[in-house]
Formats: C-alpha cells, structure tokens, sequence
C-alpha cells in the first residue's frame, strides 16, 4: 500500500473509533449508565456473547453486574433486565417511559423494504394458521390447497431463518447488516412474498365490500379506511393493512405450533401427567361433546398444564426489545431517551424462589394445595406491560382447546426409547425450538 494510502486508512480508523467512543460516552454526560462490559470498538460486546446459548451469556453477565447492566451490540447501547422485581419496576411502575418498541434490524428492514409415527409439525402448524385466516379473511384452507401450503411454507422457513446465526448477527450488528452474507435476506424476500399473497385477499375483499356487514379483520379495516379517507393524518392505510396482517401470521402461527409441539412432547414424557388429563377430560367434558373455554374453569389440572409447557418452553427468552421514550431514572441509574432495552423473561420464568425446581416440568407449579388453579404473577410468557402481547387473549384459548380436544381423543405414544428423547429446548438467541420427535395418536 502507498504512503498515502495508508495514511488515509489511520485516518479513517481513527475517525471511526472517535465516533465509536462519542456515542459510547453520550450517555455518561447526563447521568449514570448502568454497569457492563467494555465494548470494543464496532463489535461492541458481541465477542462476549455465547451465540449458541445467548441465555446463558445474559445470565452469567447478571451474576457479575446485577439486575441491570449495559451492553453494546455493535455501536447500538442496550440496557437489559434480568428479574422479575426490575422488569416489573420499568414495564409496570414505569410503564409509560418504557412504551416504545426497541429496534430489531431484521424487522426493520422488513417493514421498511416492503395410529402411525408421524412428526407433528406439519398438523400443528396447519390447525393456527387456519385460525388466523379465519381472522383475516373469514376463510378456511384444505390442509392440501397449493396456496396454502405456499403460506405454510413462507411461514415456517421464516421462522426458521429467524433463529439462524446470519440474524443473529444481523441484530447484534446492525451497523454492517448491509454488508453481512447470509440467509438472512432470503427472509426478506420471504416477508414480501407473504405481503403479496395479503394483497391479493384485500383486493378480493374490495370488489365485494359490505361496510355494513364486515366479515372479518380486512373487512373491519377496508371500512375503517373509507371513513377516514379524508383524515390526512389517519394510519389507516393500505401498507399498513399488508403489516398487520403479516404480523398476524408471523406472530400468531409458528409461536402456537411451537408451544403445541414442545407441549405434547412434556406431555409425552410424563406419563402420569397425561393418566390426570385423560381423567379430568373424561369427568368433566366426557367424549360426547367437544370441549369448550367454558370447560377451563373447571379443568385446573388442565389448565395448570398449558400454563406449565409455556413456562418451561421458554419459547421467548429475550422479550421483544422496548425503547425508552424519554430520559429517565431507573433505580440510580440514568437512561438516556431512546435506549434500548431488553427486559429478560427467561429469569422471571424459571426463577427458583417463585417455581421450586424450576428446570422441572411440573404443572404443581400452577395449583394449590387443594387442587386448584394457582396464578402467578412471574409468569410472563406474553410479556407485561403496555406491548405485551396483543394475541395473548386468542393464544390461550388456542392453546387449552387444542390441547384438550386432542387428549379427549388420543392418547399419545413415543415412539423409541424415552429415555434417549431429550425433552430440553433447542437453544437458539431469538426464540426457543422444540427437538424434533416422532409419536403415535392411539384413539381412545
């Protein structure tokens, strides 16, 4: 390399690292940040972190800086929360300051850029997604109907790439996600894949319009956007109608099925819990009737169980990001408007003081001493606060009437050895999976 040539490239090294150490000390002129690692420059506290086992990483970071530390993930400053009392602190007692929705890259870039073995997956992935059309478009597909399946598969590569090391990176450094190679960006081309085949279904809705007789969630929002066609201001708009309905189905489809497949697998491996299902199924429901959300309050068992799978599922462990809306004071430390902020669930959910033996499936978690249903308030696996989830009403009735409907008629079977079935989540940074398996549905 000549002279100068190397002379420019200092210069711009130097330069970048100025701009690295300004964005790091913003922070530090107005108050306290709290406690972490040190960054270093453009990775930030990446080289830190155990990608094969991000929870791990976070947990060990608290034992060494508390409940509450910083982190960068390139140049972008974090501030995570580790515990039910300091989660709680800023998404309950403070809820106001902590409202908006921390950035994610990946998302960003997607909204902006426009009686034999059998797997489980395919069925349960099949029966929520149809859910969500019924929502969405008042329509219900085959389980073989070629679009379908089309969306099946969008659906479920997404989720899959979602939990990929490339996205990993892509989040943890935001900064060269331009650059990075990658799966990663064939799920773009996924999402907008997925926004055309909404598309299509609004503008078949269009044609036959009925404001007075709204069919389903399109229909609500086509009418919502012809009464406020004149409101210049209004965010009821046609590219926000394709969002949210792929947010449906991102959201509302593989988190279900996942919950449903890791779900009969806990079940599986614990016989004795599956003889008290089959129990209080046949004394309260029976089998001459499907069963009902009614039925629940009666089923404290059974609903201690769905309660339990999504607890030791952990299907979560992150939470989605907040940002904060303002400068604010959290504890003694200072967080400047427009940190980010991970407020951690998979501490609140296996904490040993609230759930005794916590890496234990055990639906004793969620009843009393006399049997019956027991709330707590640590279990957050919908998150708390002004963004929790906003499908938790729909995810839990899913969840009871699946789980009950298919142990009022079958009995599962593992097929193999039980013993050589390992029942521990697949540890990955964004959400948990369940390990693949295979059972048999022996009817009853």
């Amino acid at each position: 390399m000549d002279p100068w040539g190397l002379t420019t490239s200092v210069l711009l090294t130097c330069v970048l690292l100025l701009i690295f150490l300004s964005q790091w000390s913003q922070g530090l002129k107005k108050g306290k940040l709290p406690p972490g690692p040190t960054p270093l420059p453009f990775l930030g506290n990446l080289l830190q972190l155990d990608l094969k086992n991000i929870t791990a990483s976070f947990s060990q970071l608290a034992e060494k800086y508390g409940p509450i530390y910083t982190l960068y993930f390139g140049s972008q400053r974090v501030v995570v929360l580790y515990g039910y009392k300091i989660v709680k602190k800023a998404l309950i007692d403070q809820g106001d300051g902590f409202v908006d929705r921390g950035s994610v890259p990946i998302f960003d870039d997607v909204i902006k850029k426009k009686g034999q073995p059998s797997d489980p997956t395919f069925i349960l992935s099949c029966a929520p997604c149809n859910v969500i059309c019924s929502i969405l478009f008042h329509d219900r597909f085959k389980y073989n109907d070629e679009k379908f399946l089309y969306l099946m598969k969008l659906l479920n590569e997404n989720f899959q790439l979602l939990n990929s090391r490339w996205t990993q990176l892509y989040n943890f450094l935001p900064g060269f996600r331009v650059y990075l190679p990658g799966k990663h960006k064939r799920l773009l081309k996924n999402v907008e894949e997925l926004k055309h085949f909404i598309l299509e279904r609004v503008k078949e809705h269009q044609k036959m319009l009925d404001p007075t007789n709204p069919q389903d969630f399109i229909d609500c929002y086509l009418s919502k956007m012809q009464q406020e066609k004149d409101n210049p201001h209004s965010e009821f708009d046609l590219e926000n109608l394709i969002v949210a309905g792929g947010n449906l189905f991102s959201a509302g489809t593989e988190t279900t099925s996942s919950t449903l497949r890791y779900g009969l697998l806990l079940i599986l491996k614990h016989p004795e819990v599956q003889a008290k299902i089959h129990e209080e199924i046949d004394r309260v429901i029976g089998h001459n009737r499907a069963p009902s959300i009614k039925d629940r309050q009666d089923m404290p068992y059974m609903d201690a169980v769905v309660h339990e799978v999504q607890r030791f599922a952990n299907l979560l462990p992150l939470n989605l990001s907040h940002s904060v809306t303002q400068d604010i004071q959290l504890q003694q430390y200072f967080l400047p408007k427009g940190t980010t902020i991970f407020p951690l669930l998979f501490p609140i959910l296996f904490d040993s003081k609230e759930f005794p033996n916590p890496e234990r499936f055990d639906p004793q978690h969620f009843l009393d001493k006399n049997g019956k249903f027991k709330k707590s308030d640590y279990f957050m696996a919908f998150s708390i606060g002004k963004r929790s989830c906003l499908g938790e009403g729909l995810a839990r009735m899913e969840l009871f009437l699946f789980f009950t409907t298919i142990l009022q008629n079958f009995t599962l079977k593992l097929v193999g050895d039980p013993n050589e079935i390992s029942d521990k989540i697949k540890k990955v940074a964004f959400t948990n999976l369940p390990p693949f398996y295979k059972l048999c549905f022996i009817p009853r």
